[in-house]
């Protein structure tokens, strides 16, 4: 565990949108903390901080609540739709050694063979990994690959400690050759030339 994510959380006794609002003027997070059969926490969290910290998929607090710490992962983070202010965040109580299940975001390293386009079918793979260890994200490498070639679930290379949750058939990546733009594709960007032009 690093610093930066040493959260001071503050118990809160109200509840209620307007309360919670007065709260996010204040420059703070209303959360929940629920999970291993305990009854649910409710604790204001620092605003800049925490804003920063799950940036990063399935971040992992260090909360000291009154002196009390607790490690606790970001399970749902709700936005206002309009303005994209962190409304509340659901916190999971969660233990050192603890295994849990999250979604890891895939990213596709290195250059596929001259001419070839990578499809990136599935975004995420679901996983199951130590509460402490649990990777930033899953790297899949395209390096060479040539047209036709599939890599599913279960050919990538998962960070030590980790299993796989996803169905392994999933499909993950897909190399292929773009589509020749046909003669009809060909005359109707050159009549939107020729439009454009005459504009």
């Amino acid at each position: 565990m690093s610093e930066d994510t040493k959260v001071q959380a503050e118990l809160r006794e109200s509840f209620g949108k307007g309360f919670a609002r007065r709260l996010r003027a204040a420059g703070k997070i209303p959360a929940v903390i629920y999970g291993h059969g305990t009854e649910p926490v409710h604790v204001a969290l620092p605003g800049h901080q925490v804003s920063l910290i799950i940036r990063r998929a399935n971040a992992l607090l260090e909360l000291d609540i009154e002196g009390k710490g607790q490690l606790a992962l970001v399970k749902d983070v709700q936005r206002d739709p309009v303005h994209q202010i962190i409304e509340h965040i659901d916190l999971l109580v969660v233990k050192k050694g603890e295994k849990v299940a999250i979604d890891v975001p895939i990213i596709v390293t290195g250059e596929s063979a001259s001419g070839t386009i990578v499809n990136l079918d599935a975004t995420t793979l679901s996983i199951e990994a130590e509460a402490t260890h649990i990777p930033q994200n899953i790297e899949v490498s395209v390096e060479g690959l040539e047209e036709g070639a599939h890599i599913t679930a279960a050919d990538v290379v998962l960070p030590k400690g980790s299993t796989l949750l996803s169905d392994p058939e999933v499909l993950v990546v897909a190399v292929s050759v773009p589509a020749a733009p046909t003669e009809d594709d060909a005359e109707a960007a050159t009549e939107a030339v020729e439009e454009a032009a005459a504009e």
